[in-house]
Parts: structure tokens; sequence; C-alpha cells
């Protein structure tokens, strides 16, 4: 099994592509994307046949993303 870090460097961002959202890999294929057929109730498989570009690491690695993006502190001004 692969170190989560090692699934994070998957996940690119660069000004160029896709209005600088999040990518898998460089390619053309949104974080957000991914995280949208996965809430509808897409399958790994299904989105793999879709995609056959994405690897399934690449799922695990936008999952990871997103926990990560959703885990942060939240500082409330007094």
């Amino acid at each position: 099994m692969r170190q989560a870090s090692e699934l994070h460097k998957r996940i690119t961002i660069s000004a160029d592509q896709c209005g600088g959202r999040p990518c898998v890999r460089g390619l053309r294929i949104r974080v957000s994307d991914v995280l949208a057929l996965l809430g509808a109730g897409a399958s790994v498989e299904e989105i793999l046949e879709d995609y056959p570009l994405l690897e399934e690491a690449d799922i695990r690695a936008v999952l990871e993303y997103a926990a990560r993006q959703a885990d942060h502190t939240v500082l409330i001004a007094a």
C-alpha cells in the first residue's frame, strides 16, 4: 500500500490548467469532478472505465486531498 503522502503528490495545481483548480496528475480531470461522480453514487470501477487515464490510486488521492481540505481549524475572532 502506498503512503498517504505519495497519493497526495498525484494532485496538481497549475494556474494554466482548469483555472487553477486541483487536478489529477496534470490531467484535465479536476478533483471536484471525481468527487462529484463519487457523490452521485458512481463506483470506483465505473469512474476508471469512463476515464481510462485515471488509476485507482488517483481516486484514493482525490479522497485524501478532500479530507485534508475539510480538516482545518476554524478560528473565531472575539
